[in-house]
């Protein structure tokens, strides 16, 4: 094996003892003080040299996003960001565990184990400050449950490319999987103001909050068209309503999930909640929505080169789920997302990534940085991916 292969598989090998740190501190959306730990892990393995800022965070109550930059001498900006936020409480979370192969625990997949892999990018590249002009690392706190704008767009205006390590995947024939393409995600809020009346004597005197959400959850979900021309999902998630079982419910509120190709196809939601139902007045707004990400010519060029600078494919790929990428994407002419290891189960008990992806994932994102730092796609002189 050549000394380069040997450096990938002791940065592989140091990425996955990383991660492990990072899982066994549990870092909840809106928890400061798991935050800060996570953070200070993660300034340890920064390159040295980093220039570290700690950036408002999109979400006020949550901590400082981490911002750590290296400058070289080349001509070229890359963003390589993740999240150490999850949605585990930390009455639920799971430290790291080896089992099979796999490595279980809160965050692994989404996304402690691209966080790590974005650690071991950034060392890597440091060693070739000749390369770029600057890399940039952004790890943000609250990428989980974020309703505010993202607050880092425009500070990146004009970057080069910004590769994101959410999860990876594999094709079905084994090929490394990166994600190009992305719905845009949005989350709806309907409140219901209806009237309280005791359901024994006077229920007919009430205006029933629950039923009408109950008809709005039903009429909303019957616009789900995911094979659609928009590829509109709308899933009814979460409903509240009553205080007690004698009393007819006087409010309540619906909670709705909807994903889609563009942004636009969000305005026939909205259009869908009427202003009444059966006499409850209903309030319905857009909580947060998430743009969508869609490939670019630059995008695609990056791709088929670094898979010919690699020696085996780079499949680009689409997901529904929604990414920080995203709002990148207008600003910025190479997005590409899903460079983390490859697992399963994130957001669930069981969560878990395969340890034997941490290596080939970094082939590939080495192979994509390399390809896009260098004079122009393909040029010559670089040395091609150790394996």
């Amino acid at each position: 094996m050549s000394a380069a292969a040997l450096r990938l598989h002791a940065a592989a090998a140091r990425a996955v003892a990383e991660m492990t740190e990072l899982v066994g501190i549990s870092s909840p959306f809106g928890d400061i003080d798991g935050a800060e730990r996570a953070i200070t892990l993660c300034r340890k393995s920064l390159p040295a040299g980093a220039d570290v800022q700690r950036l408002p965070c999109s979400t006020a109550a949550c901590a400082p996003d981490l911002l750590a930059t290296l400058s070289g001498g080349g001509s070229r900006r890359l963003l390589l960001l993740g999240h150490l936020d999850t949605v585990v409480a930390h009455s639920s979370h799971k430290p790291a565990r080896r089992e099979s192969g796999r490595i279980y625990g809160s965050g692994t997949e989404d996304m402690k184990g691209g966080v790590a892999l974005v650690l071991a990018l950034a060392r890597e590249l440091a060693a070739r400050p000749e390369d770029f002009a600057e890399i940039a690392v952004l790890l943000v706190c609250d990428e989980e449950w974020r309703s505010a704008p993202f607050a880092h767009t425009q500070r990146f205006a004009g970057y080069d490319a910004c590769l994101c390590f959410e999860a990876g995947e594999w094709t079905e024939d084994g090929a490394d999987g990166v994600i190009v393409q992305r719905k845009g995600a949005t989350t709806l809020v309907v409140e219901a103001h209806g009237r309280a009346a005791h359901t024994g004597s006077a229920p007919q005197d009430g205006r029933n909050a629950l039923l009408a959400l109950a008809v709005l959850a039903q009429r909303v979900a019957a616009l789900s068209d995911p094979d659609g021309p928009q590829a509109l999902s709308v899933v009814p998630t979460v409903i509240h309503s009553g205080d007690a079982n004698n009393v007819v419910p006087d409010r309540g509120k619906l909670t709705v999930d909807s994903r889609a190709a563009s942004t636009d196809a969000f305005a026939q939601l909205l259009a869908a909640v009427p202003a009444q139902i059966a006499g409850v007045t209903l309030e319905a707004k857009l909580e947060r929505v998430w743009p969508s990400l869609q490939p670019s010519a630059a995008t695609t060029t990056l791709v088929t080169t670094a898979s010919e600078r690699l020696g085996r494919p780079i499949v680009p790929r689409r997901r529904g789920g929604a990414s920080d990428v995203s709002h990148l994407a207008p600003l910025v002419p190479v997005c590409i997302d899903g460079l983390g290891p490859c697992g399963g189960g994130a957001h669930a008990p069981d969560e878990y990534v395969e340890e034997s992806s941490f290596l080939p994932r970094l082939e590939v994102a080495l192979a994509l940085t390399q390809t896009l730092l260098a004079a122009g796609p393909g040029a010559a002189g670089r040395e091609p991916v150790a394996r």
